[in-house]
């Protein structure tokens, strides 16, 4: 069983700005050991003929060209639609003070 002491438990409760009493510590302390004795066992495992997984699902990126596709709107379409129009530009409220 890895070792993890009560001082190392108070340790991260004080880094993680939390206030634990003696039970919480004792508790933390017996699970963050088998925490520790699971990655033990996991770093065991033999990986060497693995390749590295970064997707499960064998799904991939779906992507089209970015090409420019003109506009079947004139500018006057636009501007119908727009409240307030200014030197040919749509005015908006400003957000800015």
């Amino acid at each position: 069983m890895s070792k993890v002491s009560q001082e190392d438990v108070k340790q991260i409760a004080a880094l993680a700005r939390l206030e634990l009493s003696e039970a919480d510590i004792n508790k933390y302390r017996a699970e963050l050991s088998n925490i520790l004795d699971y990655v033990d066992l996991i770093e065991k495992v033999d990986t060497k003929n693995i390749e590295p997984t970064a997707q499960v699902t064998g799904l991939v990126d779906v992507v089209r060209k970015d090409e420019k596709n003109p506009s079947a709107l004139t500018r006057d379409d636009i501007f119908a639609n727009t409240p307030d129009v200014q030197n040919g530009y749509i005015k908006v409220k400003s957000i800015l003070d």
